[in-house]
C-alpha cells in the first residue's frame, strides 16, 4: 500500500488497512448502520459498496452481499490455519476485510465482512424518504422493492416505547409499535404522492369496512411524515381518495419517529421464499 494513501489515516485506521488487523466486533461504527448512500475506501475514497447492498448478518462487522463492479480484489489468505479469501481496495490495495460464500444470508449468497474503520459513509443527498405503516410488512416491502425510482427499502418497526423491538414483542400489539417499510426514493423517477398513491390503493384492496376492526394494533395505518411539505402531500393525496372512492377516512398522519430496522429474515421476504 503506498504511502500517499496512509498520510491521513489514524493509528487504528493503518492496523486495518495497511497491516490486515481487524477491529472487534460490534464495536464498529458501520455494524448498524442503515442509511442511503455509497460506501468508499478510507485510504483513497475509492467507491466500494452502494447501501442497499448491506445486510445484517450478525457476525459483528458491516456485511455486504455485493460490491460496485471492479472495486474489489481478492486474495488467498493462510493466516490463522485456514483457508480465507481476503478482499482489498483494487485502488490502493487496502485491506478491508474477508469475503465468505454459500452462508445463505441472502439471495446472493454471499458476505463482504468488512471493518469498520476500512470505510467512509457518504450520503445519497438526492433521495427523499418516506415511511408507511397499514397491514403486514411484506406486502409493503413487495408493493415496493423493486419500483423504478426507489433505491433502497427496509422493513421495520416505529412508533413504540421499547427500543430495539423484536418481531415477537411487536406482534403482541402491546409495545405500540406497527410494522413500516422506510424507503428512500429518488424524486425525479417517482414522486412522494406516487409512493402515497400506491399505499393507499393498497390499503383500500387489503382492508374493507366489515374487517377494518379487525385490524391488529401493529398493522393499523399510518403515514409518517419528516416535513412540511410530505405532511400536506399526504393530507391531499387521503382527501382525494376519500372523494373517489368508498376509502376509508382511518389513515394517520404522524411525525416521523425512531426507526428499528426488522430482523434480516424480515427483509426481502417474499423474495426470499420464493428463491
Amino acid at each position: 500500500m503506498k504511502e500517499k494513501y496512509l498520510k491521513n489515516l489514524s493509528k487504528e485506521e493503518r492496523f486495518i488497512l495497511k497491516d490486515k488487523g481487524t477491529e472487534k466486533p460490534f464495536t464498529g461504527e458501520y455494524n448498524d448502520f442503515y442509511e442511503a448512500g455509497i460506501f468508499v475506501c478510507k485510504a483513497c475514497n475509492a467507491p466500494l459498496y452502494e447501501s442497499k447492498t448491506k445486510f445484517d448478518s450478525g457476525c459483528g462487522w458491516p456485511s455486504f452481499d455485493d460490491q460496485i463492479k471492479g472495486a474489489i480484489k481478492c486474495y488467498e489468505d493462510l493466516s490463522e490455519g485456514r483457508v480465507r479469501t481476503e478482499i482489498c481496495c483494487a485502488k490502493c490495495d487496502g485491506h478491508l476485510g474477508h469475503v465468505f460464500f454459500g452462508e445463505h444470508f441472502t439471495i446472493k449468497n454471499t458476505r463482504h465482512c468488512v471493518n469498520s474503520l476500512s470505510i467512509q459513509f457518504k450520503a445519497y443527498k438526492k433521495l427523499e424518504k418516506a415511511t408507511v405503516a397499514g397491514g403486514n410488512f411484506w406486502r409493503l416491502d413487495k408493493l415496493y422493492r423493486d419500483l423504478k425510482g426507489v433505491y433502497l427499502l427496509y422493513a421495520g418497526y416505529m412508533g413504540g416505547d421499547v427500543q430495539n423491538p423484536t418481531y415477537e414483542q411487536v406482534q403482541t400489539g402491546k409495545t405500540n409499535h406497527v410494522e413500516v417499510v422506510q424507503l428512500f426514493f429518488d424524486p425525479n423517477i417517482i414522486s412522494y404522492t406516487n409512493i402515497l398513491d400506491l399505499f393507499l390503493d393498497n390499503y383500500n384492496n387489503t382492508f374493507s369496512t366489515k374487517n377494518a376492526q379487525k385490524i391488529k394494533p401493529q398493522h393499523k395505518p399510518i403515514i409518517f411524515v419528516n416535513n412540511k411539505q410530505h405532511k400536506e402531500k399526504a393530507e391531499v393525496s387521503i382527501l382525494n381518495k376519500v372523494k373517489k372512492s368508498s376509502y376509508l377516512p382511518t389513515i394517520q398522519i404522524s411525525p416521523e419517529k425512531e426507526f428499528f430496522r426488522a430482523e434480516e429474515y424480515h427483509q426481502n421476504y417474499f423474495n426470499k421464499q420464493n428463491r
